[in-house]
């Protein structure tokens, strides 16, 4: 099973990608940030940064070919302008997964802190430092790929308890 975690943003977005095994054992596929800021943009060319993440994202999909996605859920932050421009950044994400048939399966940030460190409240070096045990990487991650290797790692973790217990991944980590 091929999995991509994907951490959306407005500037940067990071895509991850593990392949998972049958004993539920993850290896390290792909990970990258993806810049979305021009060197030239003004703030009137927004939309110019949601075509470079569909397109990006779109180069990444049609190459590594995953089979299910995994993306972070929009939380609502302090100034409602970044809040809005992370939501079209979702948004302009889930267009490029939808319009290739994949599944796509949501966690919030603490659920993803949870299962990857132990806490909800997990600091952005714990995140790093985990997902590189985990996945055996060597040398500090850029924080926006390892918030998204760390979705994928979510997404396999849930994956594998639900086919333990019988039901669907939504179901076994829903209350």
């Amino acid at each position: 099973m091929r999995i991509l975690g994907i951490d959306p943003g407005s500037q940067r977005t990071g895509v991850g990608i593990i392949d998972v095994d049958a004993a539920g054992r993850a290896t390290h596929v792909f990970h990258a940030p993806l810049n979305l800021l021009a060197a030239d943009e003004t703030k009137e060319q927004f939309p110019l940064r949601l075509k470079r993440l569909l397109d990006a994202l779109g180069d990444i999909l049609d190459t590594h070919r995953p089979d299910e996605v995994a993306i972070e859920k929009v939380f609502m932050a302090r100034n409602p302008d970044s809040a809005l421009k992370l939501g079209q950044a979702r948004g302009a994400a889930l267009c490029a997964v939808v319009l290739r048939d994949l599944p796509v399966h949501e966690y919030a940030a603490k659920e993803i802190k949870l299962a990857v460190v132990g806490t909800g409240g997990a600091e952005k070096s714990q995140i790093q430092h985990m997902v590189g045990m985990m996945l055996n990487l060597k040398g500090k991650l850029q924080s926006d790929a390892a918030d998204a290797l760390a979705v994928a790692i979510t997404h396999a973790h849930v994956r594998a308890t639900a086919q333990r217990l019988g039901v669907s991944a939504r179901q076994a980590w829903r209350k």
